[in-house]
């Protein structure tokens, strides 16, 4: 008994691949880490009783992910903070408070006074390229 290469196998079946990887507009790496957070949650279930249930601890979790979340790709903010503009107010007052940090206790500090994490900017999950003007 011989089997077929499973990519031909696929192919036959109708089964298009699909991968993570640039300028693939189906790929969301956003929402695969959001699932990743979802799942990894301390609190979820190993099986939901009902679609109640479900919905019941979404509703939590997504209120806790945007209000409470501090994310590392936005600069330790919630989403909420920086969808309804908070981030500068808090970009400085995070720095006002290293500042103090550093000018109490400069020794604390190795080489210079500690800085916030980046502000967010922008997202992409593709970035567009820039265009050279002489390229045809």
């Amino acid at each position: 008994m011989k089997a077929k290469a499973t990519p031909f196998l696929l192919a036959d079946l109708g089964v298009t691949k699909s991968h993570s990887r640039p300028h693939t507009s189906n790929d969301n790496p956003f929402s695969e880490a959001h699932f990743k957070t979802l799942k990894y949650q301390p609190t979820f279930p190993k099986i939901f009783g009902c679609i109640a249930d479900a919905k019941a601890f979404c509703r939590t979790f997504f209120e806790w992910y945007n209000q409470q979340h501090h994310h590392a790709g936005i600069g330790l903010m919630t989403p909420d903070q920086v969808h309804y503009g908070q981030a500068d107010a808090i970009y400085a007052a995070r720095r006002e408070t290293l500042c103090q940090a550093f000018r109490d206790n400069p020794q604390r500090f190795v080489n210079k006074a500690p800085m916030p994490p980046n502000k967010p900017t922008e997202v992409w999950i593709n970035p567009p390229t820039v265009r050279s003007e002489n390229r045809v």
